[in-house]
């Protein structure tokens, strides 16, 4: 299937500038397009990465992805979906966060062969632009009339935009413009936010480019959830892409928890599955959920893409763990991930302590006496094995890598002991 059709099967498209223009263009030749994002933060999260991945599978079909990161652009702020002036940061900072996303990136993109992509800083061009040199090269070619009409200065017009961030979508169409004559970039991507952006590049280009020169702009839906709650959050907060903010294993628990009534869409979106495979999941859902066959090709094809094999094999490991009870295979470093939010005691002493007294005293049990009942009921668990007899102590042995000892109550409730 042609890569636009495969676009629109997968629900990625939303606008186009020339629907026609750009399927005869991809039918023709292979071209270089780009997709941006602003150094906000030193990590993407989630809701980045569907462009980006977009941006792949046109380099899958044979054409060339120019990966851009707003180091320029990150020090005005974009005003798209804010209703007040974003923080401005030190260059400092944005260097920083720069550093961080090239990396992230780079796991996703091919960067060798004749498409191999490109990544670039805005910063290289825009850095160095005197305000005289911005005002007569490219402030003339815009009207105010035609910036007032752009939907993210318009909806700030009651709450108050400054001159910074207002001039922030000629930043963006300096880009694009920049990119078409040094690679001849014919095509931007963006999420359904940027499509003045887009077209205010688009309009650059034909002013200093003259009449013939012809790009196009495509951009991508909003990701929700059919729930009606924000895409891209779990229970924690935001799931980043950075493992040191949100481990691999919880990255995977954040797609495995996926909804039925969102994972077929999330599969398209963001896989590379193949429409024959995507069908067989999507049947699956319907015809035995309660395998959740879906949820777990999603959170393997993610989980592997982002953070590798490895990553995927210790996050698949820690889940199992956690499903049967059964932790004492797991290492003391997939132990702190695996529980890294539940409650946790710290004894002051490495000398054997009375199973009795150690459960009142982290208070996993309210008194001696539940604590005596919760035992021989068979309610008592440590690393994963039962333990019934009163006298039980827990010593340095049951630590796992003599560092912790995991204790559960009932069914769910977990204390880790360090």
């Amino acid at each position: 299937m042609e890569l636009l059709n495969d676009l629109k099967w997968r629900g990625i498209v939303y606008q186009q500038t020339d629907e026609q223009g750009l399927e005869s263009l991809l039918n023709t030749e292979s071209i270089s397009l780009y997709c941006g994002v602003d150094p906000t933060a030193d990590s993407m999260h989630i809701g980045h990465l569907l462009p980006f991945l977009t941006l792949r599978r046109f380099q899958q079909h044979g054409h060339r992805p120019i990966v851009l990161v707003g180091g320029a652009t990150g020090l005005i702020g974009d005003p798209s979906g804010k209703s007040e002036e974003r923080k401005l940061q030190t260059l400092e900072a944005v260097e920083h966060n720069v550093n961080g996303l090239k990396g992230q990136l780079g796991s996703i993109f091919e960067f060798e062969g004749d498409n191999g992509a490109i990544m670039v800083n805005n910063y290289d061009w825009i850095g160095s632009i005197d305000m005289v040199t911005f005002l007569r090269d490219f402030g003339k070619h815009f009207g105010i009339n035609y910036l007032l009409a752009k939907d993210t200065i318009a909806s700030r017009l009651e709450t108050g935009i400054s001159f910074t961030e207002f001039t922030y979508t000629i930043l963006q169409a300096m880009d694009f413009n920049h990119l078409y004559g040094q690679f001849g970039c014919k095509l931007q991507i963006g999420g359904s936010d940027q499509w003045g952006n887009i077209t205010t590049g688009l309009e650059l280009i034909r002013k200093t480019n003259g009449e013939g020169a012809k790009a196009f702009g495509l951009t991508i839906p909003l990701v929700t959830k059919a729930d009606g709650t924000k895409f891209g959050k779990s229970e924690s907060g935001t799931v980043w892409l950075d493992p040191e903010k949100t481990t691999p294993y919880e990255f995977y628990q954040f797609w495995i928890n996926t909804a039925d009534a969102d994972v077929v869409k999330y599969l398209k979106y963001f896989t590379f599955l193949s429409h024959e495979e995507i069908d067989a999941l999507a049947e699956a859902v319907e015809s035995e959920p309660h395998l959740r066959k879906a949820q777990k090709a999603l959170a393997e094809e993610m989980t592997r893409l982002i953070h590798g094999e490895e990553a995927l094999s210790q996050a698949i490991k820690i889940t199992a763990a956690l499903f049967s009870g059964d932790v004492k295979n797991l290492t003391a470093e997939e132990i702190k991930v695996g529980f890294k939010d539940v409650p946790s005691f710290e004894r002051s002493s490495s000398k054997p302590a009375s199973l009795v007294d150690l459960l009142v005293e982290a208070k996993i049990s309210p008194s001696k006496r539940q604590a005596r009942e919760d035992i021989q009921n068979g309610a008592i668990s440590i690393n994963g094995d039962k333990v019934t007899d009163l006298e039980f102590t827990l010593s340095e042995s049951d630590m796992i890598e003599g560092q912790f000892a995991l204790v559960r109550r009932g069914k769910k409730k977990y204390t880790l002991i360090k």
